[in-house]
């Protein structure tokens, strides 16, 4: 999905494409940074350049991709913080040359103040979009405040995976952070704290894309007409390097976690049968298939039944809300937010709470909490007029 964000920022600034998909386009007068503005950075596992990964994942346009070829062509990602017991089946040749922990970090963050140095940028903003990695417990007392996270990573703590270390990295210098994918990130405790007292802000987790969004259009709707959810199956097939990863175990559960999170919180009751499976099938490629069967009962207790299927691909619906994430982090920035913006839960399978409370879910009431914090920008004025940022 990078790539394609990439690739959609520079058609949209050539005015190959419109703005189709871009779910904060026709916010004007807000302080978002300009899409134009955008400059795009990070990190793979793998060396090749972003032309050469764009034809692998085959999401463009033949039309499309000869326009962006030859800019394409000149971007090659950084190498990565890697470790392969958090991500199986995902390993690559392009990571950081480094002894521990700590020197990740530092690497990471380097990379961060030459890229924008290079670049002549004034800000930046951090987004994970690395594979899905295995879950770890965060009630370890490693994990509960900045103090004891930074003796954890100094003994090089095996519970600390990639994620966590691009969040650290990111939020220590008052970076401002968002994870879409999973993976354990700034959820963690002391990454929460060291937000707030650094004034990142931060947001996550998980992007909510395809079948989530829908659950979590449709789930209140069943709800406000009192239409009994009975079970809900829900199977997901895709083939691209999500997919793959997801193929470990340990990473698919990580993901199951963040896709069943939602139904029972909207419904405010547990759905007895509510599955959600995830299969990686190779032929599909980035086109994603979502199926969806929900069992309701309604008045004399009849059954019926809905059936959905959103066949879609997925970076085509990831890559604009990283970009939305990117220019709204940025501007809680510049307003002087830290820690977790919450208003930006819409984006998110699994959105973080800055207190621990509960979160809401519902995609209509998480999108008016979205314009209405964007709204503010109305009323007073950003200290600094967005200029280059790195999304």
């Amino acid at each position: 999905m990078a790539t394609t964000a990439v690739a959609g920022m520079e058609l949209l600034r050539r005015g190959r494409v419109d703005t189709r998909g871009l779910p904060l386009a026709g916010a004007k007068d807000v302080g978002l940074t300009e899409y134009a503005a955008l400059t795009f950075g990070g990190w793979d596992l793998f060396e090749e350049d972003l032309e050469k990964a764009a034809r692998n994942h085959a999401v463009l346009t033949d039309s499309q991709m000869e326009a962006v070829a030859p800019v394409l062509r000149g971007m090659r990602p950084w190498p990565a913080a890697s470790n392969a017991k958090f991500c199986k089946n995902v390993v690559g040749t392009a990571t950081k040359k480094t002894r521990g922990l700590r020197e990740q970090v530092q690497a990471i963050r380097e990379d961060l103040t030459r890229f924008k140095k290079e670049q002549g940028l004034e800000r930046v903003v951090v987004v994970n979009l690395a594979s899905t990695e295995k879950s770890v417990d965060l009630t370890r007392p490693e994990f509960a405040t900045p103090e004891a996270f930074e003796k954890a990573l100094d003994a090089n703590d095996a519970d600390i995976g990639p994620a966590m270390l691009y969040a650290y990295a990111a939020i220590v210098d008052g970076v401002p952070f968002a994870n879409f994918t999973p993976s354990v990130a700034a959820d963690v405790p002391a990454l929460m704290e060291l937000a707030r007292r650094t004034g990142a802000p931060i947001a996550g987790k998980d992007g909510k894309t395809g079948q989530t969004l829908l659950k979590t259009v449709l789930a209140p709707a069943l709800r406000d007409r009192a239409l009994h959810v009975e079970g809900w199956y829900s199977t997901n097939i895709l083939g691209n390097r999500d997919g793959e990863a997801l193929n470990d175990p340990a990473s698919k559960q990580n993901k199951l976690d963040t896709k069943g999170a939602a139904l029972d919180s909207i419904l405010g009751y547990k759905v007895q049968d509510h599955i959600v499976q995830i299969q990686y099938y190779r032929p599909r490629g980035d086109n994603k298939e979502a199926w969806d069967n929900i069992d309701v009962t309604g008045f004399l207790g009849q059954p019926m039944q809905i059936k959905l299927n959103f066949l879609c691909k997925d970076s085509i619906l990831a890559a604009p809300l990283v970009v939305e994430l990117a220019r709204t982090l940025d501007l809680a920035k510049r307003r002087g937010e830290g820690g977790v913006i919450d208003a930006l839960g819409c984006f998110f399978k699994a959105p973080m709470s800055p207190d621990g409370q509960p979160v809401e879910h519902a995609m209509a009431e998480q999108q008016r909490r979205l314009m209405t914090w964007l709204s503010k920008g109305r009323t007073r004025q950003a200290e600094h007029p967005p200029e280059r940022l790195r999304g």
